[in-house]
């Protein structure tokens, strides 16, 4: 089996892979094949290649770590297309697992080109999509490949995992309904507020998107991060709120600082009264008094985005506060879905991953299926 997966991971100076979460995750899709009888092609893309190979985003850094994972040896292609793939691809044997160099070394993969989508069919009898961090690219082995396999693809068993959590927290979910967004800038994430608030019951707005908000309700936020141009579109959404019925909670305070950096000094202040030149960093302690409770309270939980600069320890307790709050909210019987890079940081860095209902591997995938876009990688097998 061909099977599309996200190795899309770290690495450190030395070429080791230093978060092997989305390996980890991918583990089972290919040891349910194996079990099956069959053989295993995988294919990915590692960073962002300019000009053909690079050496250090080459995928035969990460076998180590996939062979350590899977208990198995990992045989290499140095193409993902062409003779080079075809001679390991096509004399694999039933139990054995071989790794395609990264996609990406190619244009025509970001083009979606659909003879380069050909030459990759050409290694498996059956196509397999487990790459959910990749679902809202067309590219030609997300989406366009599938066209090849008109009747012998899937999704993988992390692909369908990955539906089914925000299929229950969208479509279905238990109410009260809360979405936790934070972040820096508002900008970022203006297209899921806007289809978020109609849908949940309750939204906290946390990070330094905040500031932004609390500006468009006449609030003074000294040198906070605020985006001017979306002070309107944020007065807009706040209105959209109250017309929804959607409770809308902001920061009441927060700790504020004189620069930006680890040891500024600090102050707790009211988020709307902060004075000049001090801005705020985190959520101050009532406001994590009183997220903490909308969150415990909720049946149905989504979060995405810090609540301050949590690499900065003096400004982490607000973040940590949240990813706490999830834990007691599951053991309680509320379903929590956590997604985007920060908030998955963040809840490893509190060792609650294990705690939550599900930690999501897609950033940008999840971002866009939660403004309501259609995911090309998911429609094209669905």
């Amino acid at each position: 089996m061909l099977v599309r997966v996200d190795f899309n991971v770290p690495l450190d100076n030395s070429l080791n892979v230093t978060d092997d979460t989305r390996i980890r995750r991918a583990i089972p899709t290919i040891k349910t094949i194996l079990k099956a009888g069959g053989s295993v092609v995988l294919m990915s893309h590692l960073g962002r290649p300019k000009d053909g190979y690079s050496d250090k985003l080459s995928l035969k850094n990460i076998i180590p770590c996939l062979e350590n994972l899977l208990g198995l040896p990992v045989l290499f292609a140095s193409n993902c297309v062409g003779d080079d793939a075809l001679d390991i691809t096509q004399t694999l044997k039933p139990g054995q697992v071989a790794l395609l160099e990264n996609l990406r070394f190619h244009d025509e993969e970001k083009e979606g080109d659909e003879f380069f989508a050909g030459q990759l069919a050409e290694n498996g009898d059956l196509y397999v999509n487990d790459a959910f961090g990749t679902a809202h690219r067309s590219h030609a082995s997300t989406a366009i490949i599938a066209r090849f396999f008109p009747e012998d693809s899937a999704f993988g068993e992390l692909m369908a995992a990955e539906i089914t959590a925000l299929s229950r927290v969208m479509t279905d979910p238990a109410s009260p309904l809360l979405a936790i967004i934070g972040g820096a800038k508002v900008s970022s994430k203006l297209a899921i507020l806007e289809n978020l608030v109609e849908k949940v019951d309750r939204l906290i707005i946390g990070g330094g998107m905040a500031y932004t908000f609390v500006l468009a309700m006449g609030g003074r936020v000294g040198a906070s991060l605020i985006e001017q141009e979306m002070v309107d579109r944020a007065r807009a959404i706040l209105e959209k709120a109250t017309s929804c019925g959607t409770s809308i909670h902001l920061p009441v305070d927060s700790i504020c600082a004189d620069n930006f950096s680890a040891d500024a000094s600090t102050e707790i202040c009211s988020t709307d009264s902060i004075r000049d030149g001090w801005m705020g960093l985190d959520i101050g302690p009532e406001s994590c008094a009183e997220f903490a409770e909308v969150v415990k309270s909720s049946k149905t939980i989504l979060w995405n985005g810090p609540m301050g600069v949590f690499e900065f320890e003096a400004f982490a307790k607000g973040t940590f506060v949240v990813a706490n709050a999830l834990k007691d909210a599951t053991e309680g019987g509320a379903y929590t879905l956590v997604g985007g890079g920060d908030s998955v940081a963040a809840i490893n860095a509190a060792n609650l991953s294990d705690d939550v209902s599900y930690v999501s591997t897609g950033g940008g995938a999840m971002l866009e299926y939660l403004e309501g876009k259609v995911l090309p990688g998911i429609a094209a097998l669905s």
